[in-house]
């Protein structure tokens, strides 16, 4: 027996048509407050945002302030007065500090405080000898030589002498560290050994026998230095180069046919030129001490030559009855070592993307 299926109709509801968004439906979102976009980052250049950055440290800007003071003065201070760095006045030795006009205030008047067996007494050599128009601002020495025109004339070529030195070092170190690390292999091993020995050798015994077999000048005392303060820098440059020369920038500029000292010197080193300089910065004040200690022993710049270290070694033979005499080029160096180092420092923290967002 068939069984027939009854037919059930199957009501479809109608679709509703499609709706068209239109405009008034949308709405912009004010989310600028959510994004937090650097727009300092995206709207300057990198050594823009140096320099803010680097303003920003309260500390570097001192440090360049006196940077910039001390070489002023360094380079006008031995003309503010009428006497030279070795012009001797025997008659006027170890005359104390006297300024015009600060005289009347009861400062820097000439009065020295000397110490007998009886006691201590104030005199004063102008009133003695009847100089009442004579001025040393910062003194006289044993010799009647102005401290004010040598302490400025040894800053100078302490001056010199540091950024020569380091710049120097930093043409041979950056060179020999970026070829090594670059090369690799063989080469990167006996560059390294021969590395290791020049620093086996201590930079102070090098430096002496170097003075004592040439003339001691300021040349001499430039080509020792760069005979041994450019180990640091050439590390700090292989270390950059071990680091960078597999980056994809350089692969590519080997793929297409770049040279080797191509991709050195125009690829890779502009991209380290911020280690470099930082370091730079604090080799400087190493020469300064470097110069000053080799000046202090007799190993360095000659008479009636001057500098820093030798107006220190000079004045510490007088500290004990004159130490008005050592104080200004102890004062101007140590200035001058902190003020380098501050502006290194600042310069570390602004050259560093890493402490961008810090």
């Amino acid at each position: 027996m068939k069984m027939r299926k009854s037919k059930q109709a199957l009501s479809v509801p109608a679709l509703a048509p499609a709706y068209v968004p239109t405009e008034e439906d949308f709405q912009l979102k004010d989310n600028q407050g959510e994004l937090q976009i650097d727009t300092n980052f995206s709207a300057q250049s990198f050594w823009k945002d140096v320099v803010i950055r680097y303003f920003r440290k309260i500390s570097a800007v001192f440090g360049l302030v006196m940077i910039l003071l001390i070489t002023i003065m360094a380079a006008a201070g031995p003309g503010m007065n009428p006497y030279t760095y070795s012009e001797q006045f025997l008659s006027q030795k170890n005359f104390a500090p006297r300024v015009k006009g600060l005289e009347k205030l009861g400062i820097f008047d000439g009065d020295e405080s000397m110490k007998t067996t009886t006691g201590s007494k104030t005199v004063n050599l102008y009133q003695e000898k009847g100089l009442e128009d004579v001025y040393y601002w910062f003194g006289s020495d044993n010799f009647g030589r102005d401290i004010w025109t040598r302490t400025w004339s040894g800053a100078r070529v302490s001056l010199i002498i540091a950024v020569a030195a380091a710049i120097i070092d930093m043409v041979i170190g950056m060179s020999y560290g970026l070829i090594s690390g670059y090369f690799g292999g063989r080469v990167d091993m006996v560059m390294q050994r021969i590395l290791e020995v020049a620093n086996g050798i201590p930079r102070l015994v090098i430096v002496t026998l170097l003075l004592l077999v040439l003339q001691p000048g300021m040349l001499t005392i430039i080509f020792a230095l760069m005979l041994t303060e450019w180990v640091g820098m050439s590390r700090i440059a292989r270390a950059e180069m071990l680091k960078l020369k597999e980056q994809e920038f350089v692969l590519a500029s080997r793929t297409l046919g770049a040279g080797s000292f191509f991709i050195i010197f125009r690829e890779i080193l502009p991209n380290i030129i911020g280690p470099i300089i930082t370091q730079v910065m604090f080799s400087i004040p190493t020469a300064i001490f470097t110069e000053a200690f080799l000046s202090f022993v007799g190993l360095g710049i000659p008479v009636p030559q001057c500098s820093l270290g030798s107006l220190i070694s000079e004045g510490f033979n007088s500290f004990t009855t004159h130490p008005y005499q050592i104080i200004p080029p102890i004062v101007v160096m140590a200035l001058l070592m902190l003020s380098f180092n501050l502006v290194a420092d600042g310069l570390r923290e602004a050259l560093d993307p890493k402490l961008k967002e810090m």
